[in-house]
């Protein structure tokens, strides 16, 4: 629970929660992975990243998340944390390898349980669920089969979904699809620096297609069960713009551009992907089966948009496919985080704006946004004036964005603890709650006592 000691005097934004209007929706967001622990617990089976992160070398300092935050016993604690900072939302992802250890067949009595406990107190709490389905923890007896690299991955997340929404959906109407499809299978199926750790095209271009397949299929699936449910899928969303006004860095940016923000949205709107401007896609079409074109087509409720930064490229002949490199915040001398991501918050207008823009989407939630910075506990408390600077910040500009328009209609702050940050280990440190990763003593940073001020005031 809260210690309410004397905060330090924390800077007020120049506007207030009822600016965005009475039904923006706010919240926070968390992932099971990174958060849940309990990796062998009541059944569980491994997932790929069980299996990446057991691997040397593949995550920094070996760290792995086999405890994490332990939230699969601590969920009671934190989820109070959540009602005492005010927040009425909360989005959480389903461990797929915990509900069918074997990737399919059989549900798992005790995972099912778990969920079924989560959900209920969430409610209790007067807390709204959000449920991502996919939230990059394959389970790893897939993975031995192809994964998303294999087509039949189509039937068993069909398999997966429906008996997700028949489970829980009685009680939870807000569902996401999938998260950050380009990140997970980019970093995983492409550069291998994400579980599973396959690298190439080969894996690369079959896993993409089948992901955005799966993508839409999710979506029907939730709607054939639960028609009245917000459905939606969230990516991974970075401004970007060229270094300089030359044409080549312009192409580059515009090739970027496609790759990591519209090669996921454009196909599930019905404008196929954007091969014009990323050619070397084009074997995408050797995976393509007939009727896959409408199959990729779903009319989804919401987009969620995870935006953290921009990207500044420039174009490199010698770079593979794209010819484009990225040029790191640090040599263009600017602000960043600790994950080496520049703080620039016009970024989350420009892509609310972009994203508003395509005729097919009728709603945005902004469904990641925040900062990893170098946090330190001293004397009981957090004192994070950077974050909640970046906070402020991006909110600014994503009401700047609502009052021009854009068509969104939520904000999550990433996250709601300190975790398991993927191939980061647990040094960038995320959450609006400190953890201590030894003795899972949770303390409340200024960030979360600022947001649960913001939230309060009406």
């Amino acid at each position: 629970m809260i210690d309410h000691y004397q905060e330090q005097t924390l800077g007020q934004p120049g506007f207030s929660r009822a600016d965005f209007g009475e039904n923006f929706m706010w919240g926070t967001s968390t992932a099971a992975y990174q958060i849940e622990g309990a990796h062998e617990a009541e059944g569980k089976g491994p997932s790929i990243w069980d299996v990446f992160s057991g691997k040397r070398g593949k995550v920094k300092q070996n760290h792995n998340g086999n405890l994490a935050c332990d939230f699969f016993n601590r969920y009671s604690d934190d989820l109070a944390l959540v009602q005492s900072l005010a927040i009425p939302n909360f989005r959480f992802s389903l461990s797929w390898a915990r509900l069918l250890p074997e990737g399919r067949g059989r549900a798992n009595p005790a995972g099912v349980s778990y969920y079924n406990r989560l959900i209920d107190h969430c409610l209790e709490l007067n807390i709204t669920p959000w449920i991502t389905l996919y939230h990059w923890d394959l389970p790893h007896e897939l993975e031995k089969k192809g994964g998303w690299a294999n087509r039949d991955i189509l039937g068993w997340f069909q398999e997966y979904a429906a008996l997700c929404v028949k489970l829980f959906g009685d009680r939870v109407k807000h569902w996401m699809v999938l998260n950050e499809p380009m990140v997970f299978t980019g970093a995983g199926y492409f550069l291998g620096v994400h579980a599973p750790g396959r690298r190439g095209f080969g894996s690369f271009i079959p896993a993409v297609h089948h992901a955005a397949l799966c993508q839409a299929e999710g979506g029907r699936t939730i709607r054939e069960f639960l028609p009245d449910a917000e459905v939606g899928t969230t990516f991974s969303c970075s401004h970007i713009e060229p270094l300089r006004p030359l044409e080549k860095d312009m192409k580059a940016a515009v090739r970027v551009d496609a790759l990591l923000n519209r090669l996921f949205l454009e196909p599930s709107l019905g404008l196929g992907y954007p091969l014009q401007d990323l050619k070397f896609m084009r074997r995408i079409e050797k995976y393509m089966q007939a009727g896959d074109e409408e199959k990729l087509m779903f009319d989804f409720d919401f987009i969620g948009v995870q935006n953290y930064t921009r990207e500044v490229v420039k174009y490199a002949f010698w770079t593979p496919f794209v010819q484009a490199n990225l040029v790191p915040p640090k040599k263009r001398n600017v602000p960043y985080t600790l994950m080496n991501w520049e703080v620039y918050p016009e970024a989350i207008y420009h892509i609310l704006q972009k994203f508003s823009h395509y005729k097919g989407i009728k709603k945005l939630i902004v469904t990641e946004n925040g900062a990893a910075f170098a946090d330190t506990l001293q004397d009981g408390k957090v004192h994070d004036p950077e974050r909640v600077e970046f906070l402020q910040r991006y909110l600014a500009q994503v009401l700047r964005a609502k009052q021009d328009g854009a068509k969104v209609h939520g904000y999550f702050v990433w996250s709601l603890v300190d975790n398991f940050e993927w191939a980061e280990g647990y040094d960038p440190r995320f959450g609006l709650v400190h953890v201590d990763f030894d003795t899972q003593q949770r303390t409340v940073k200024s960030s979360g006592y600022w947001y649960r001020n913001f939230l309060s005031k009406r």
